[in-house]
């Protein structure tokens, strides 16, 4: 069973962004292409940690590398990262329907507010 789950961390994006480094590193790629050297920069990580979470991004299908020369370079790859995107825009009208009704309320209380206090302007 645990082989099992702890495979699920390497081969699900949900899990794989569940971690903060991972998603800086995705946030980076996504203003596009870069070396290991420039991801290390940017996270202020070391080479090793940043490679151990680029090979996790990478078995997911969320990152891809090609080789320069002597370089590697890393991209974001959008596409493996549209099951999160799918699963989050579920909630888009529930969120959308909620903030209708705190706009409401809002306005009930601006209304109520200049009824109480219409004589201080």
């Amino acid at each position: 069973m645990f082989a099992m789950a702890r495979a699920a961390t390497t081969t699900d994006a949900f899990n794989a962004v569940a971690e903060p480094r991972r998603r800086q590193i995705l946030d980076v790629l996504a203003g596009g292409e870069r070396p290991v050297s420039e991801l290390v920069e940017a996270l202020g990580l070391a080479q090793p940690q940043v490679s151990k979470h680029l090979r996790v991004l990478r078995e997911v299908g969320a990152v891809e590398v090609r080789d320069e020369g002597r370089r590697r370079l890393y991209r974001l790859n959008g596409e493996a990262l549209k099951p999160i995107h799918d699963w989050v825009s579920g909630f888009e009208r529930t969120w959308t329907e909620r903030f209708g009704l705190l706009d409401g309320v809002l306005e009930d209380l601006e209304r109520q507010e200049r009824g109480a206090g219409g004589d201080d302007g």
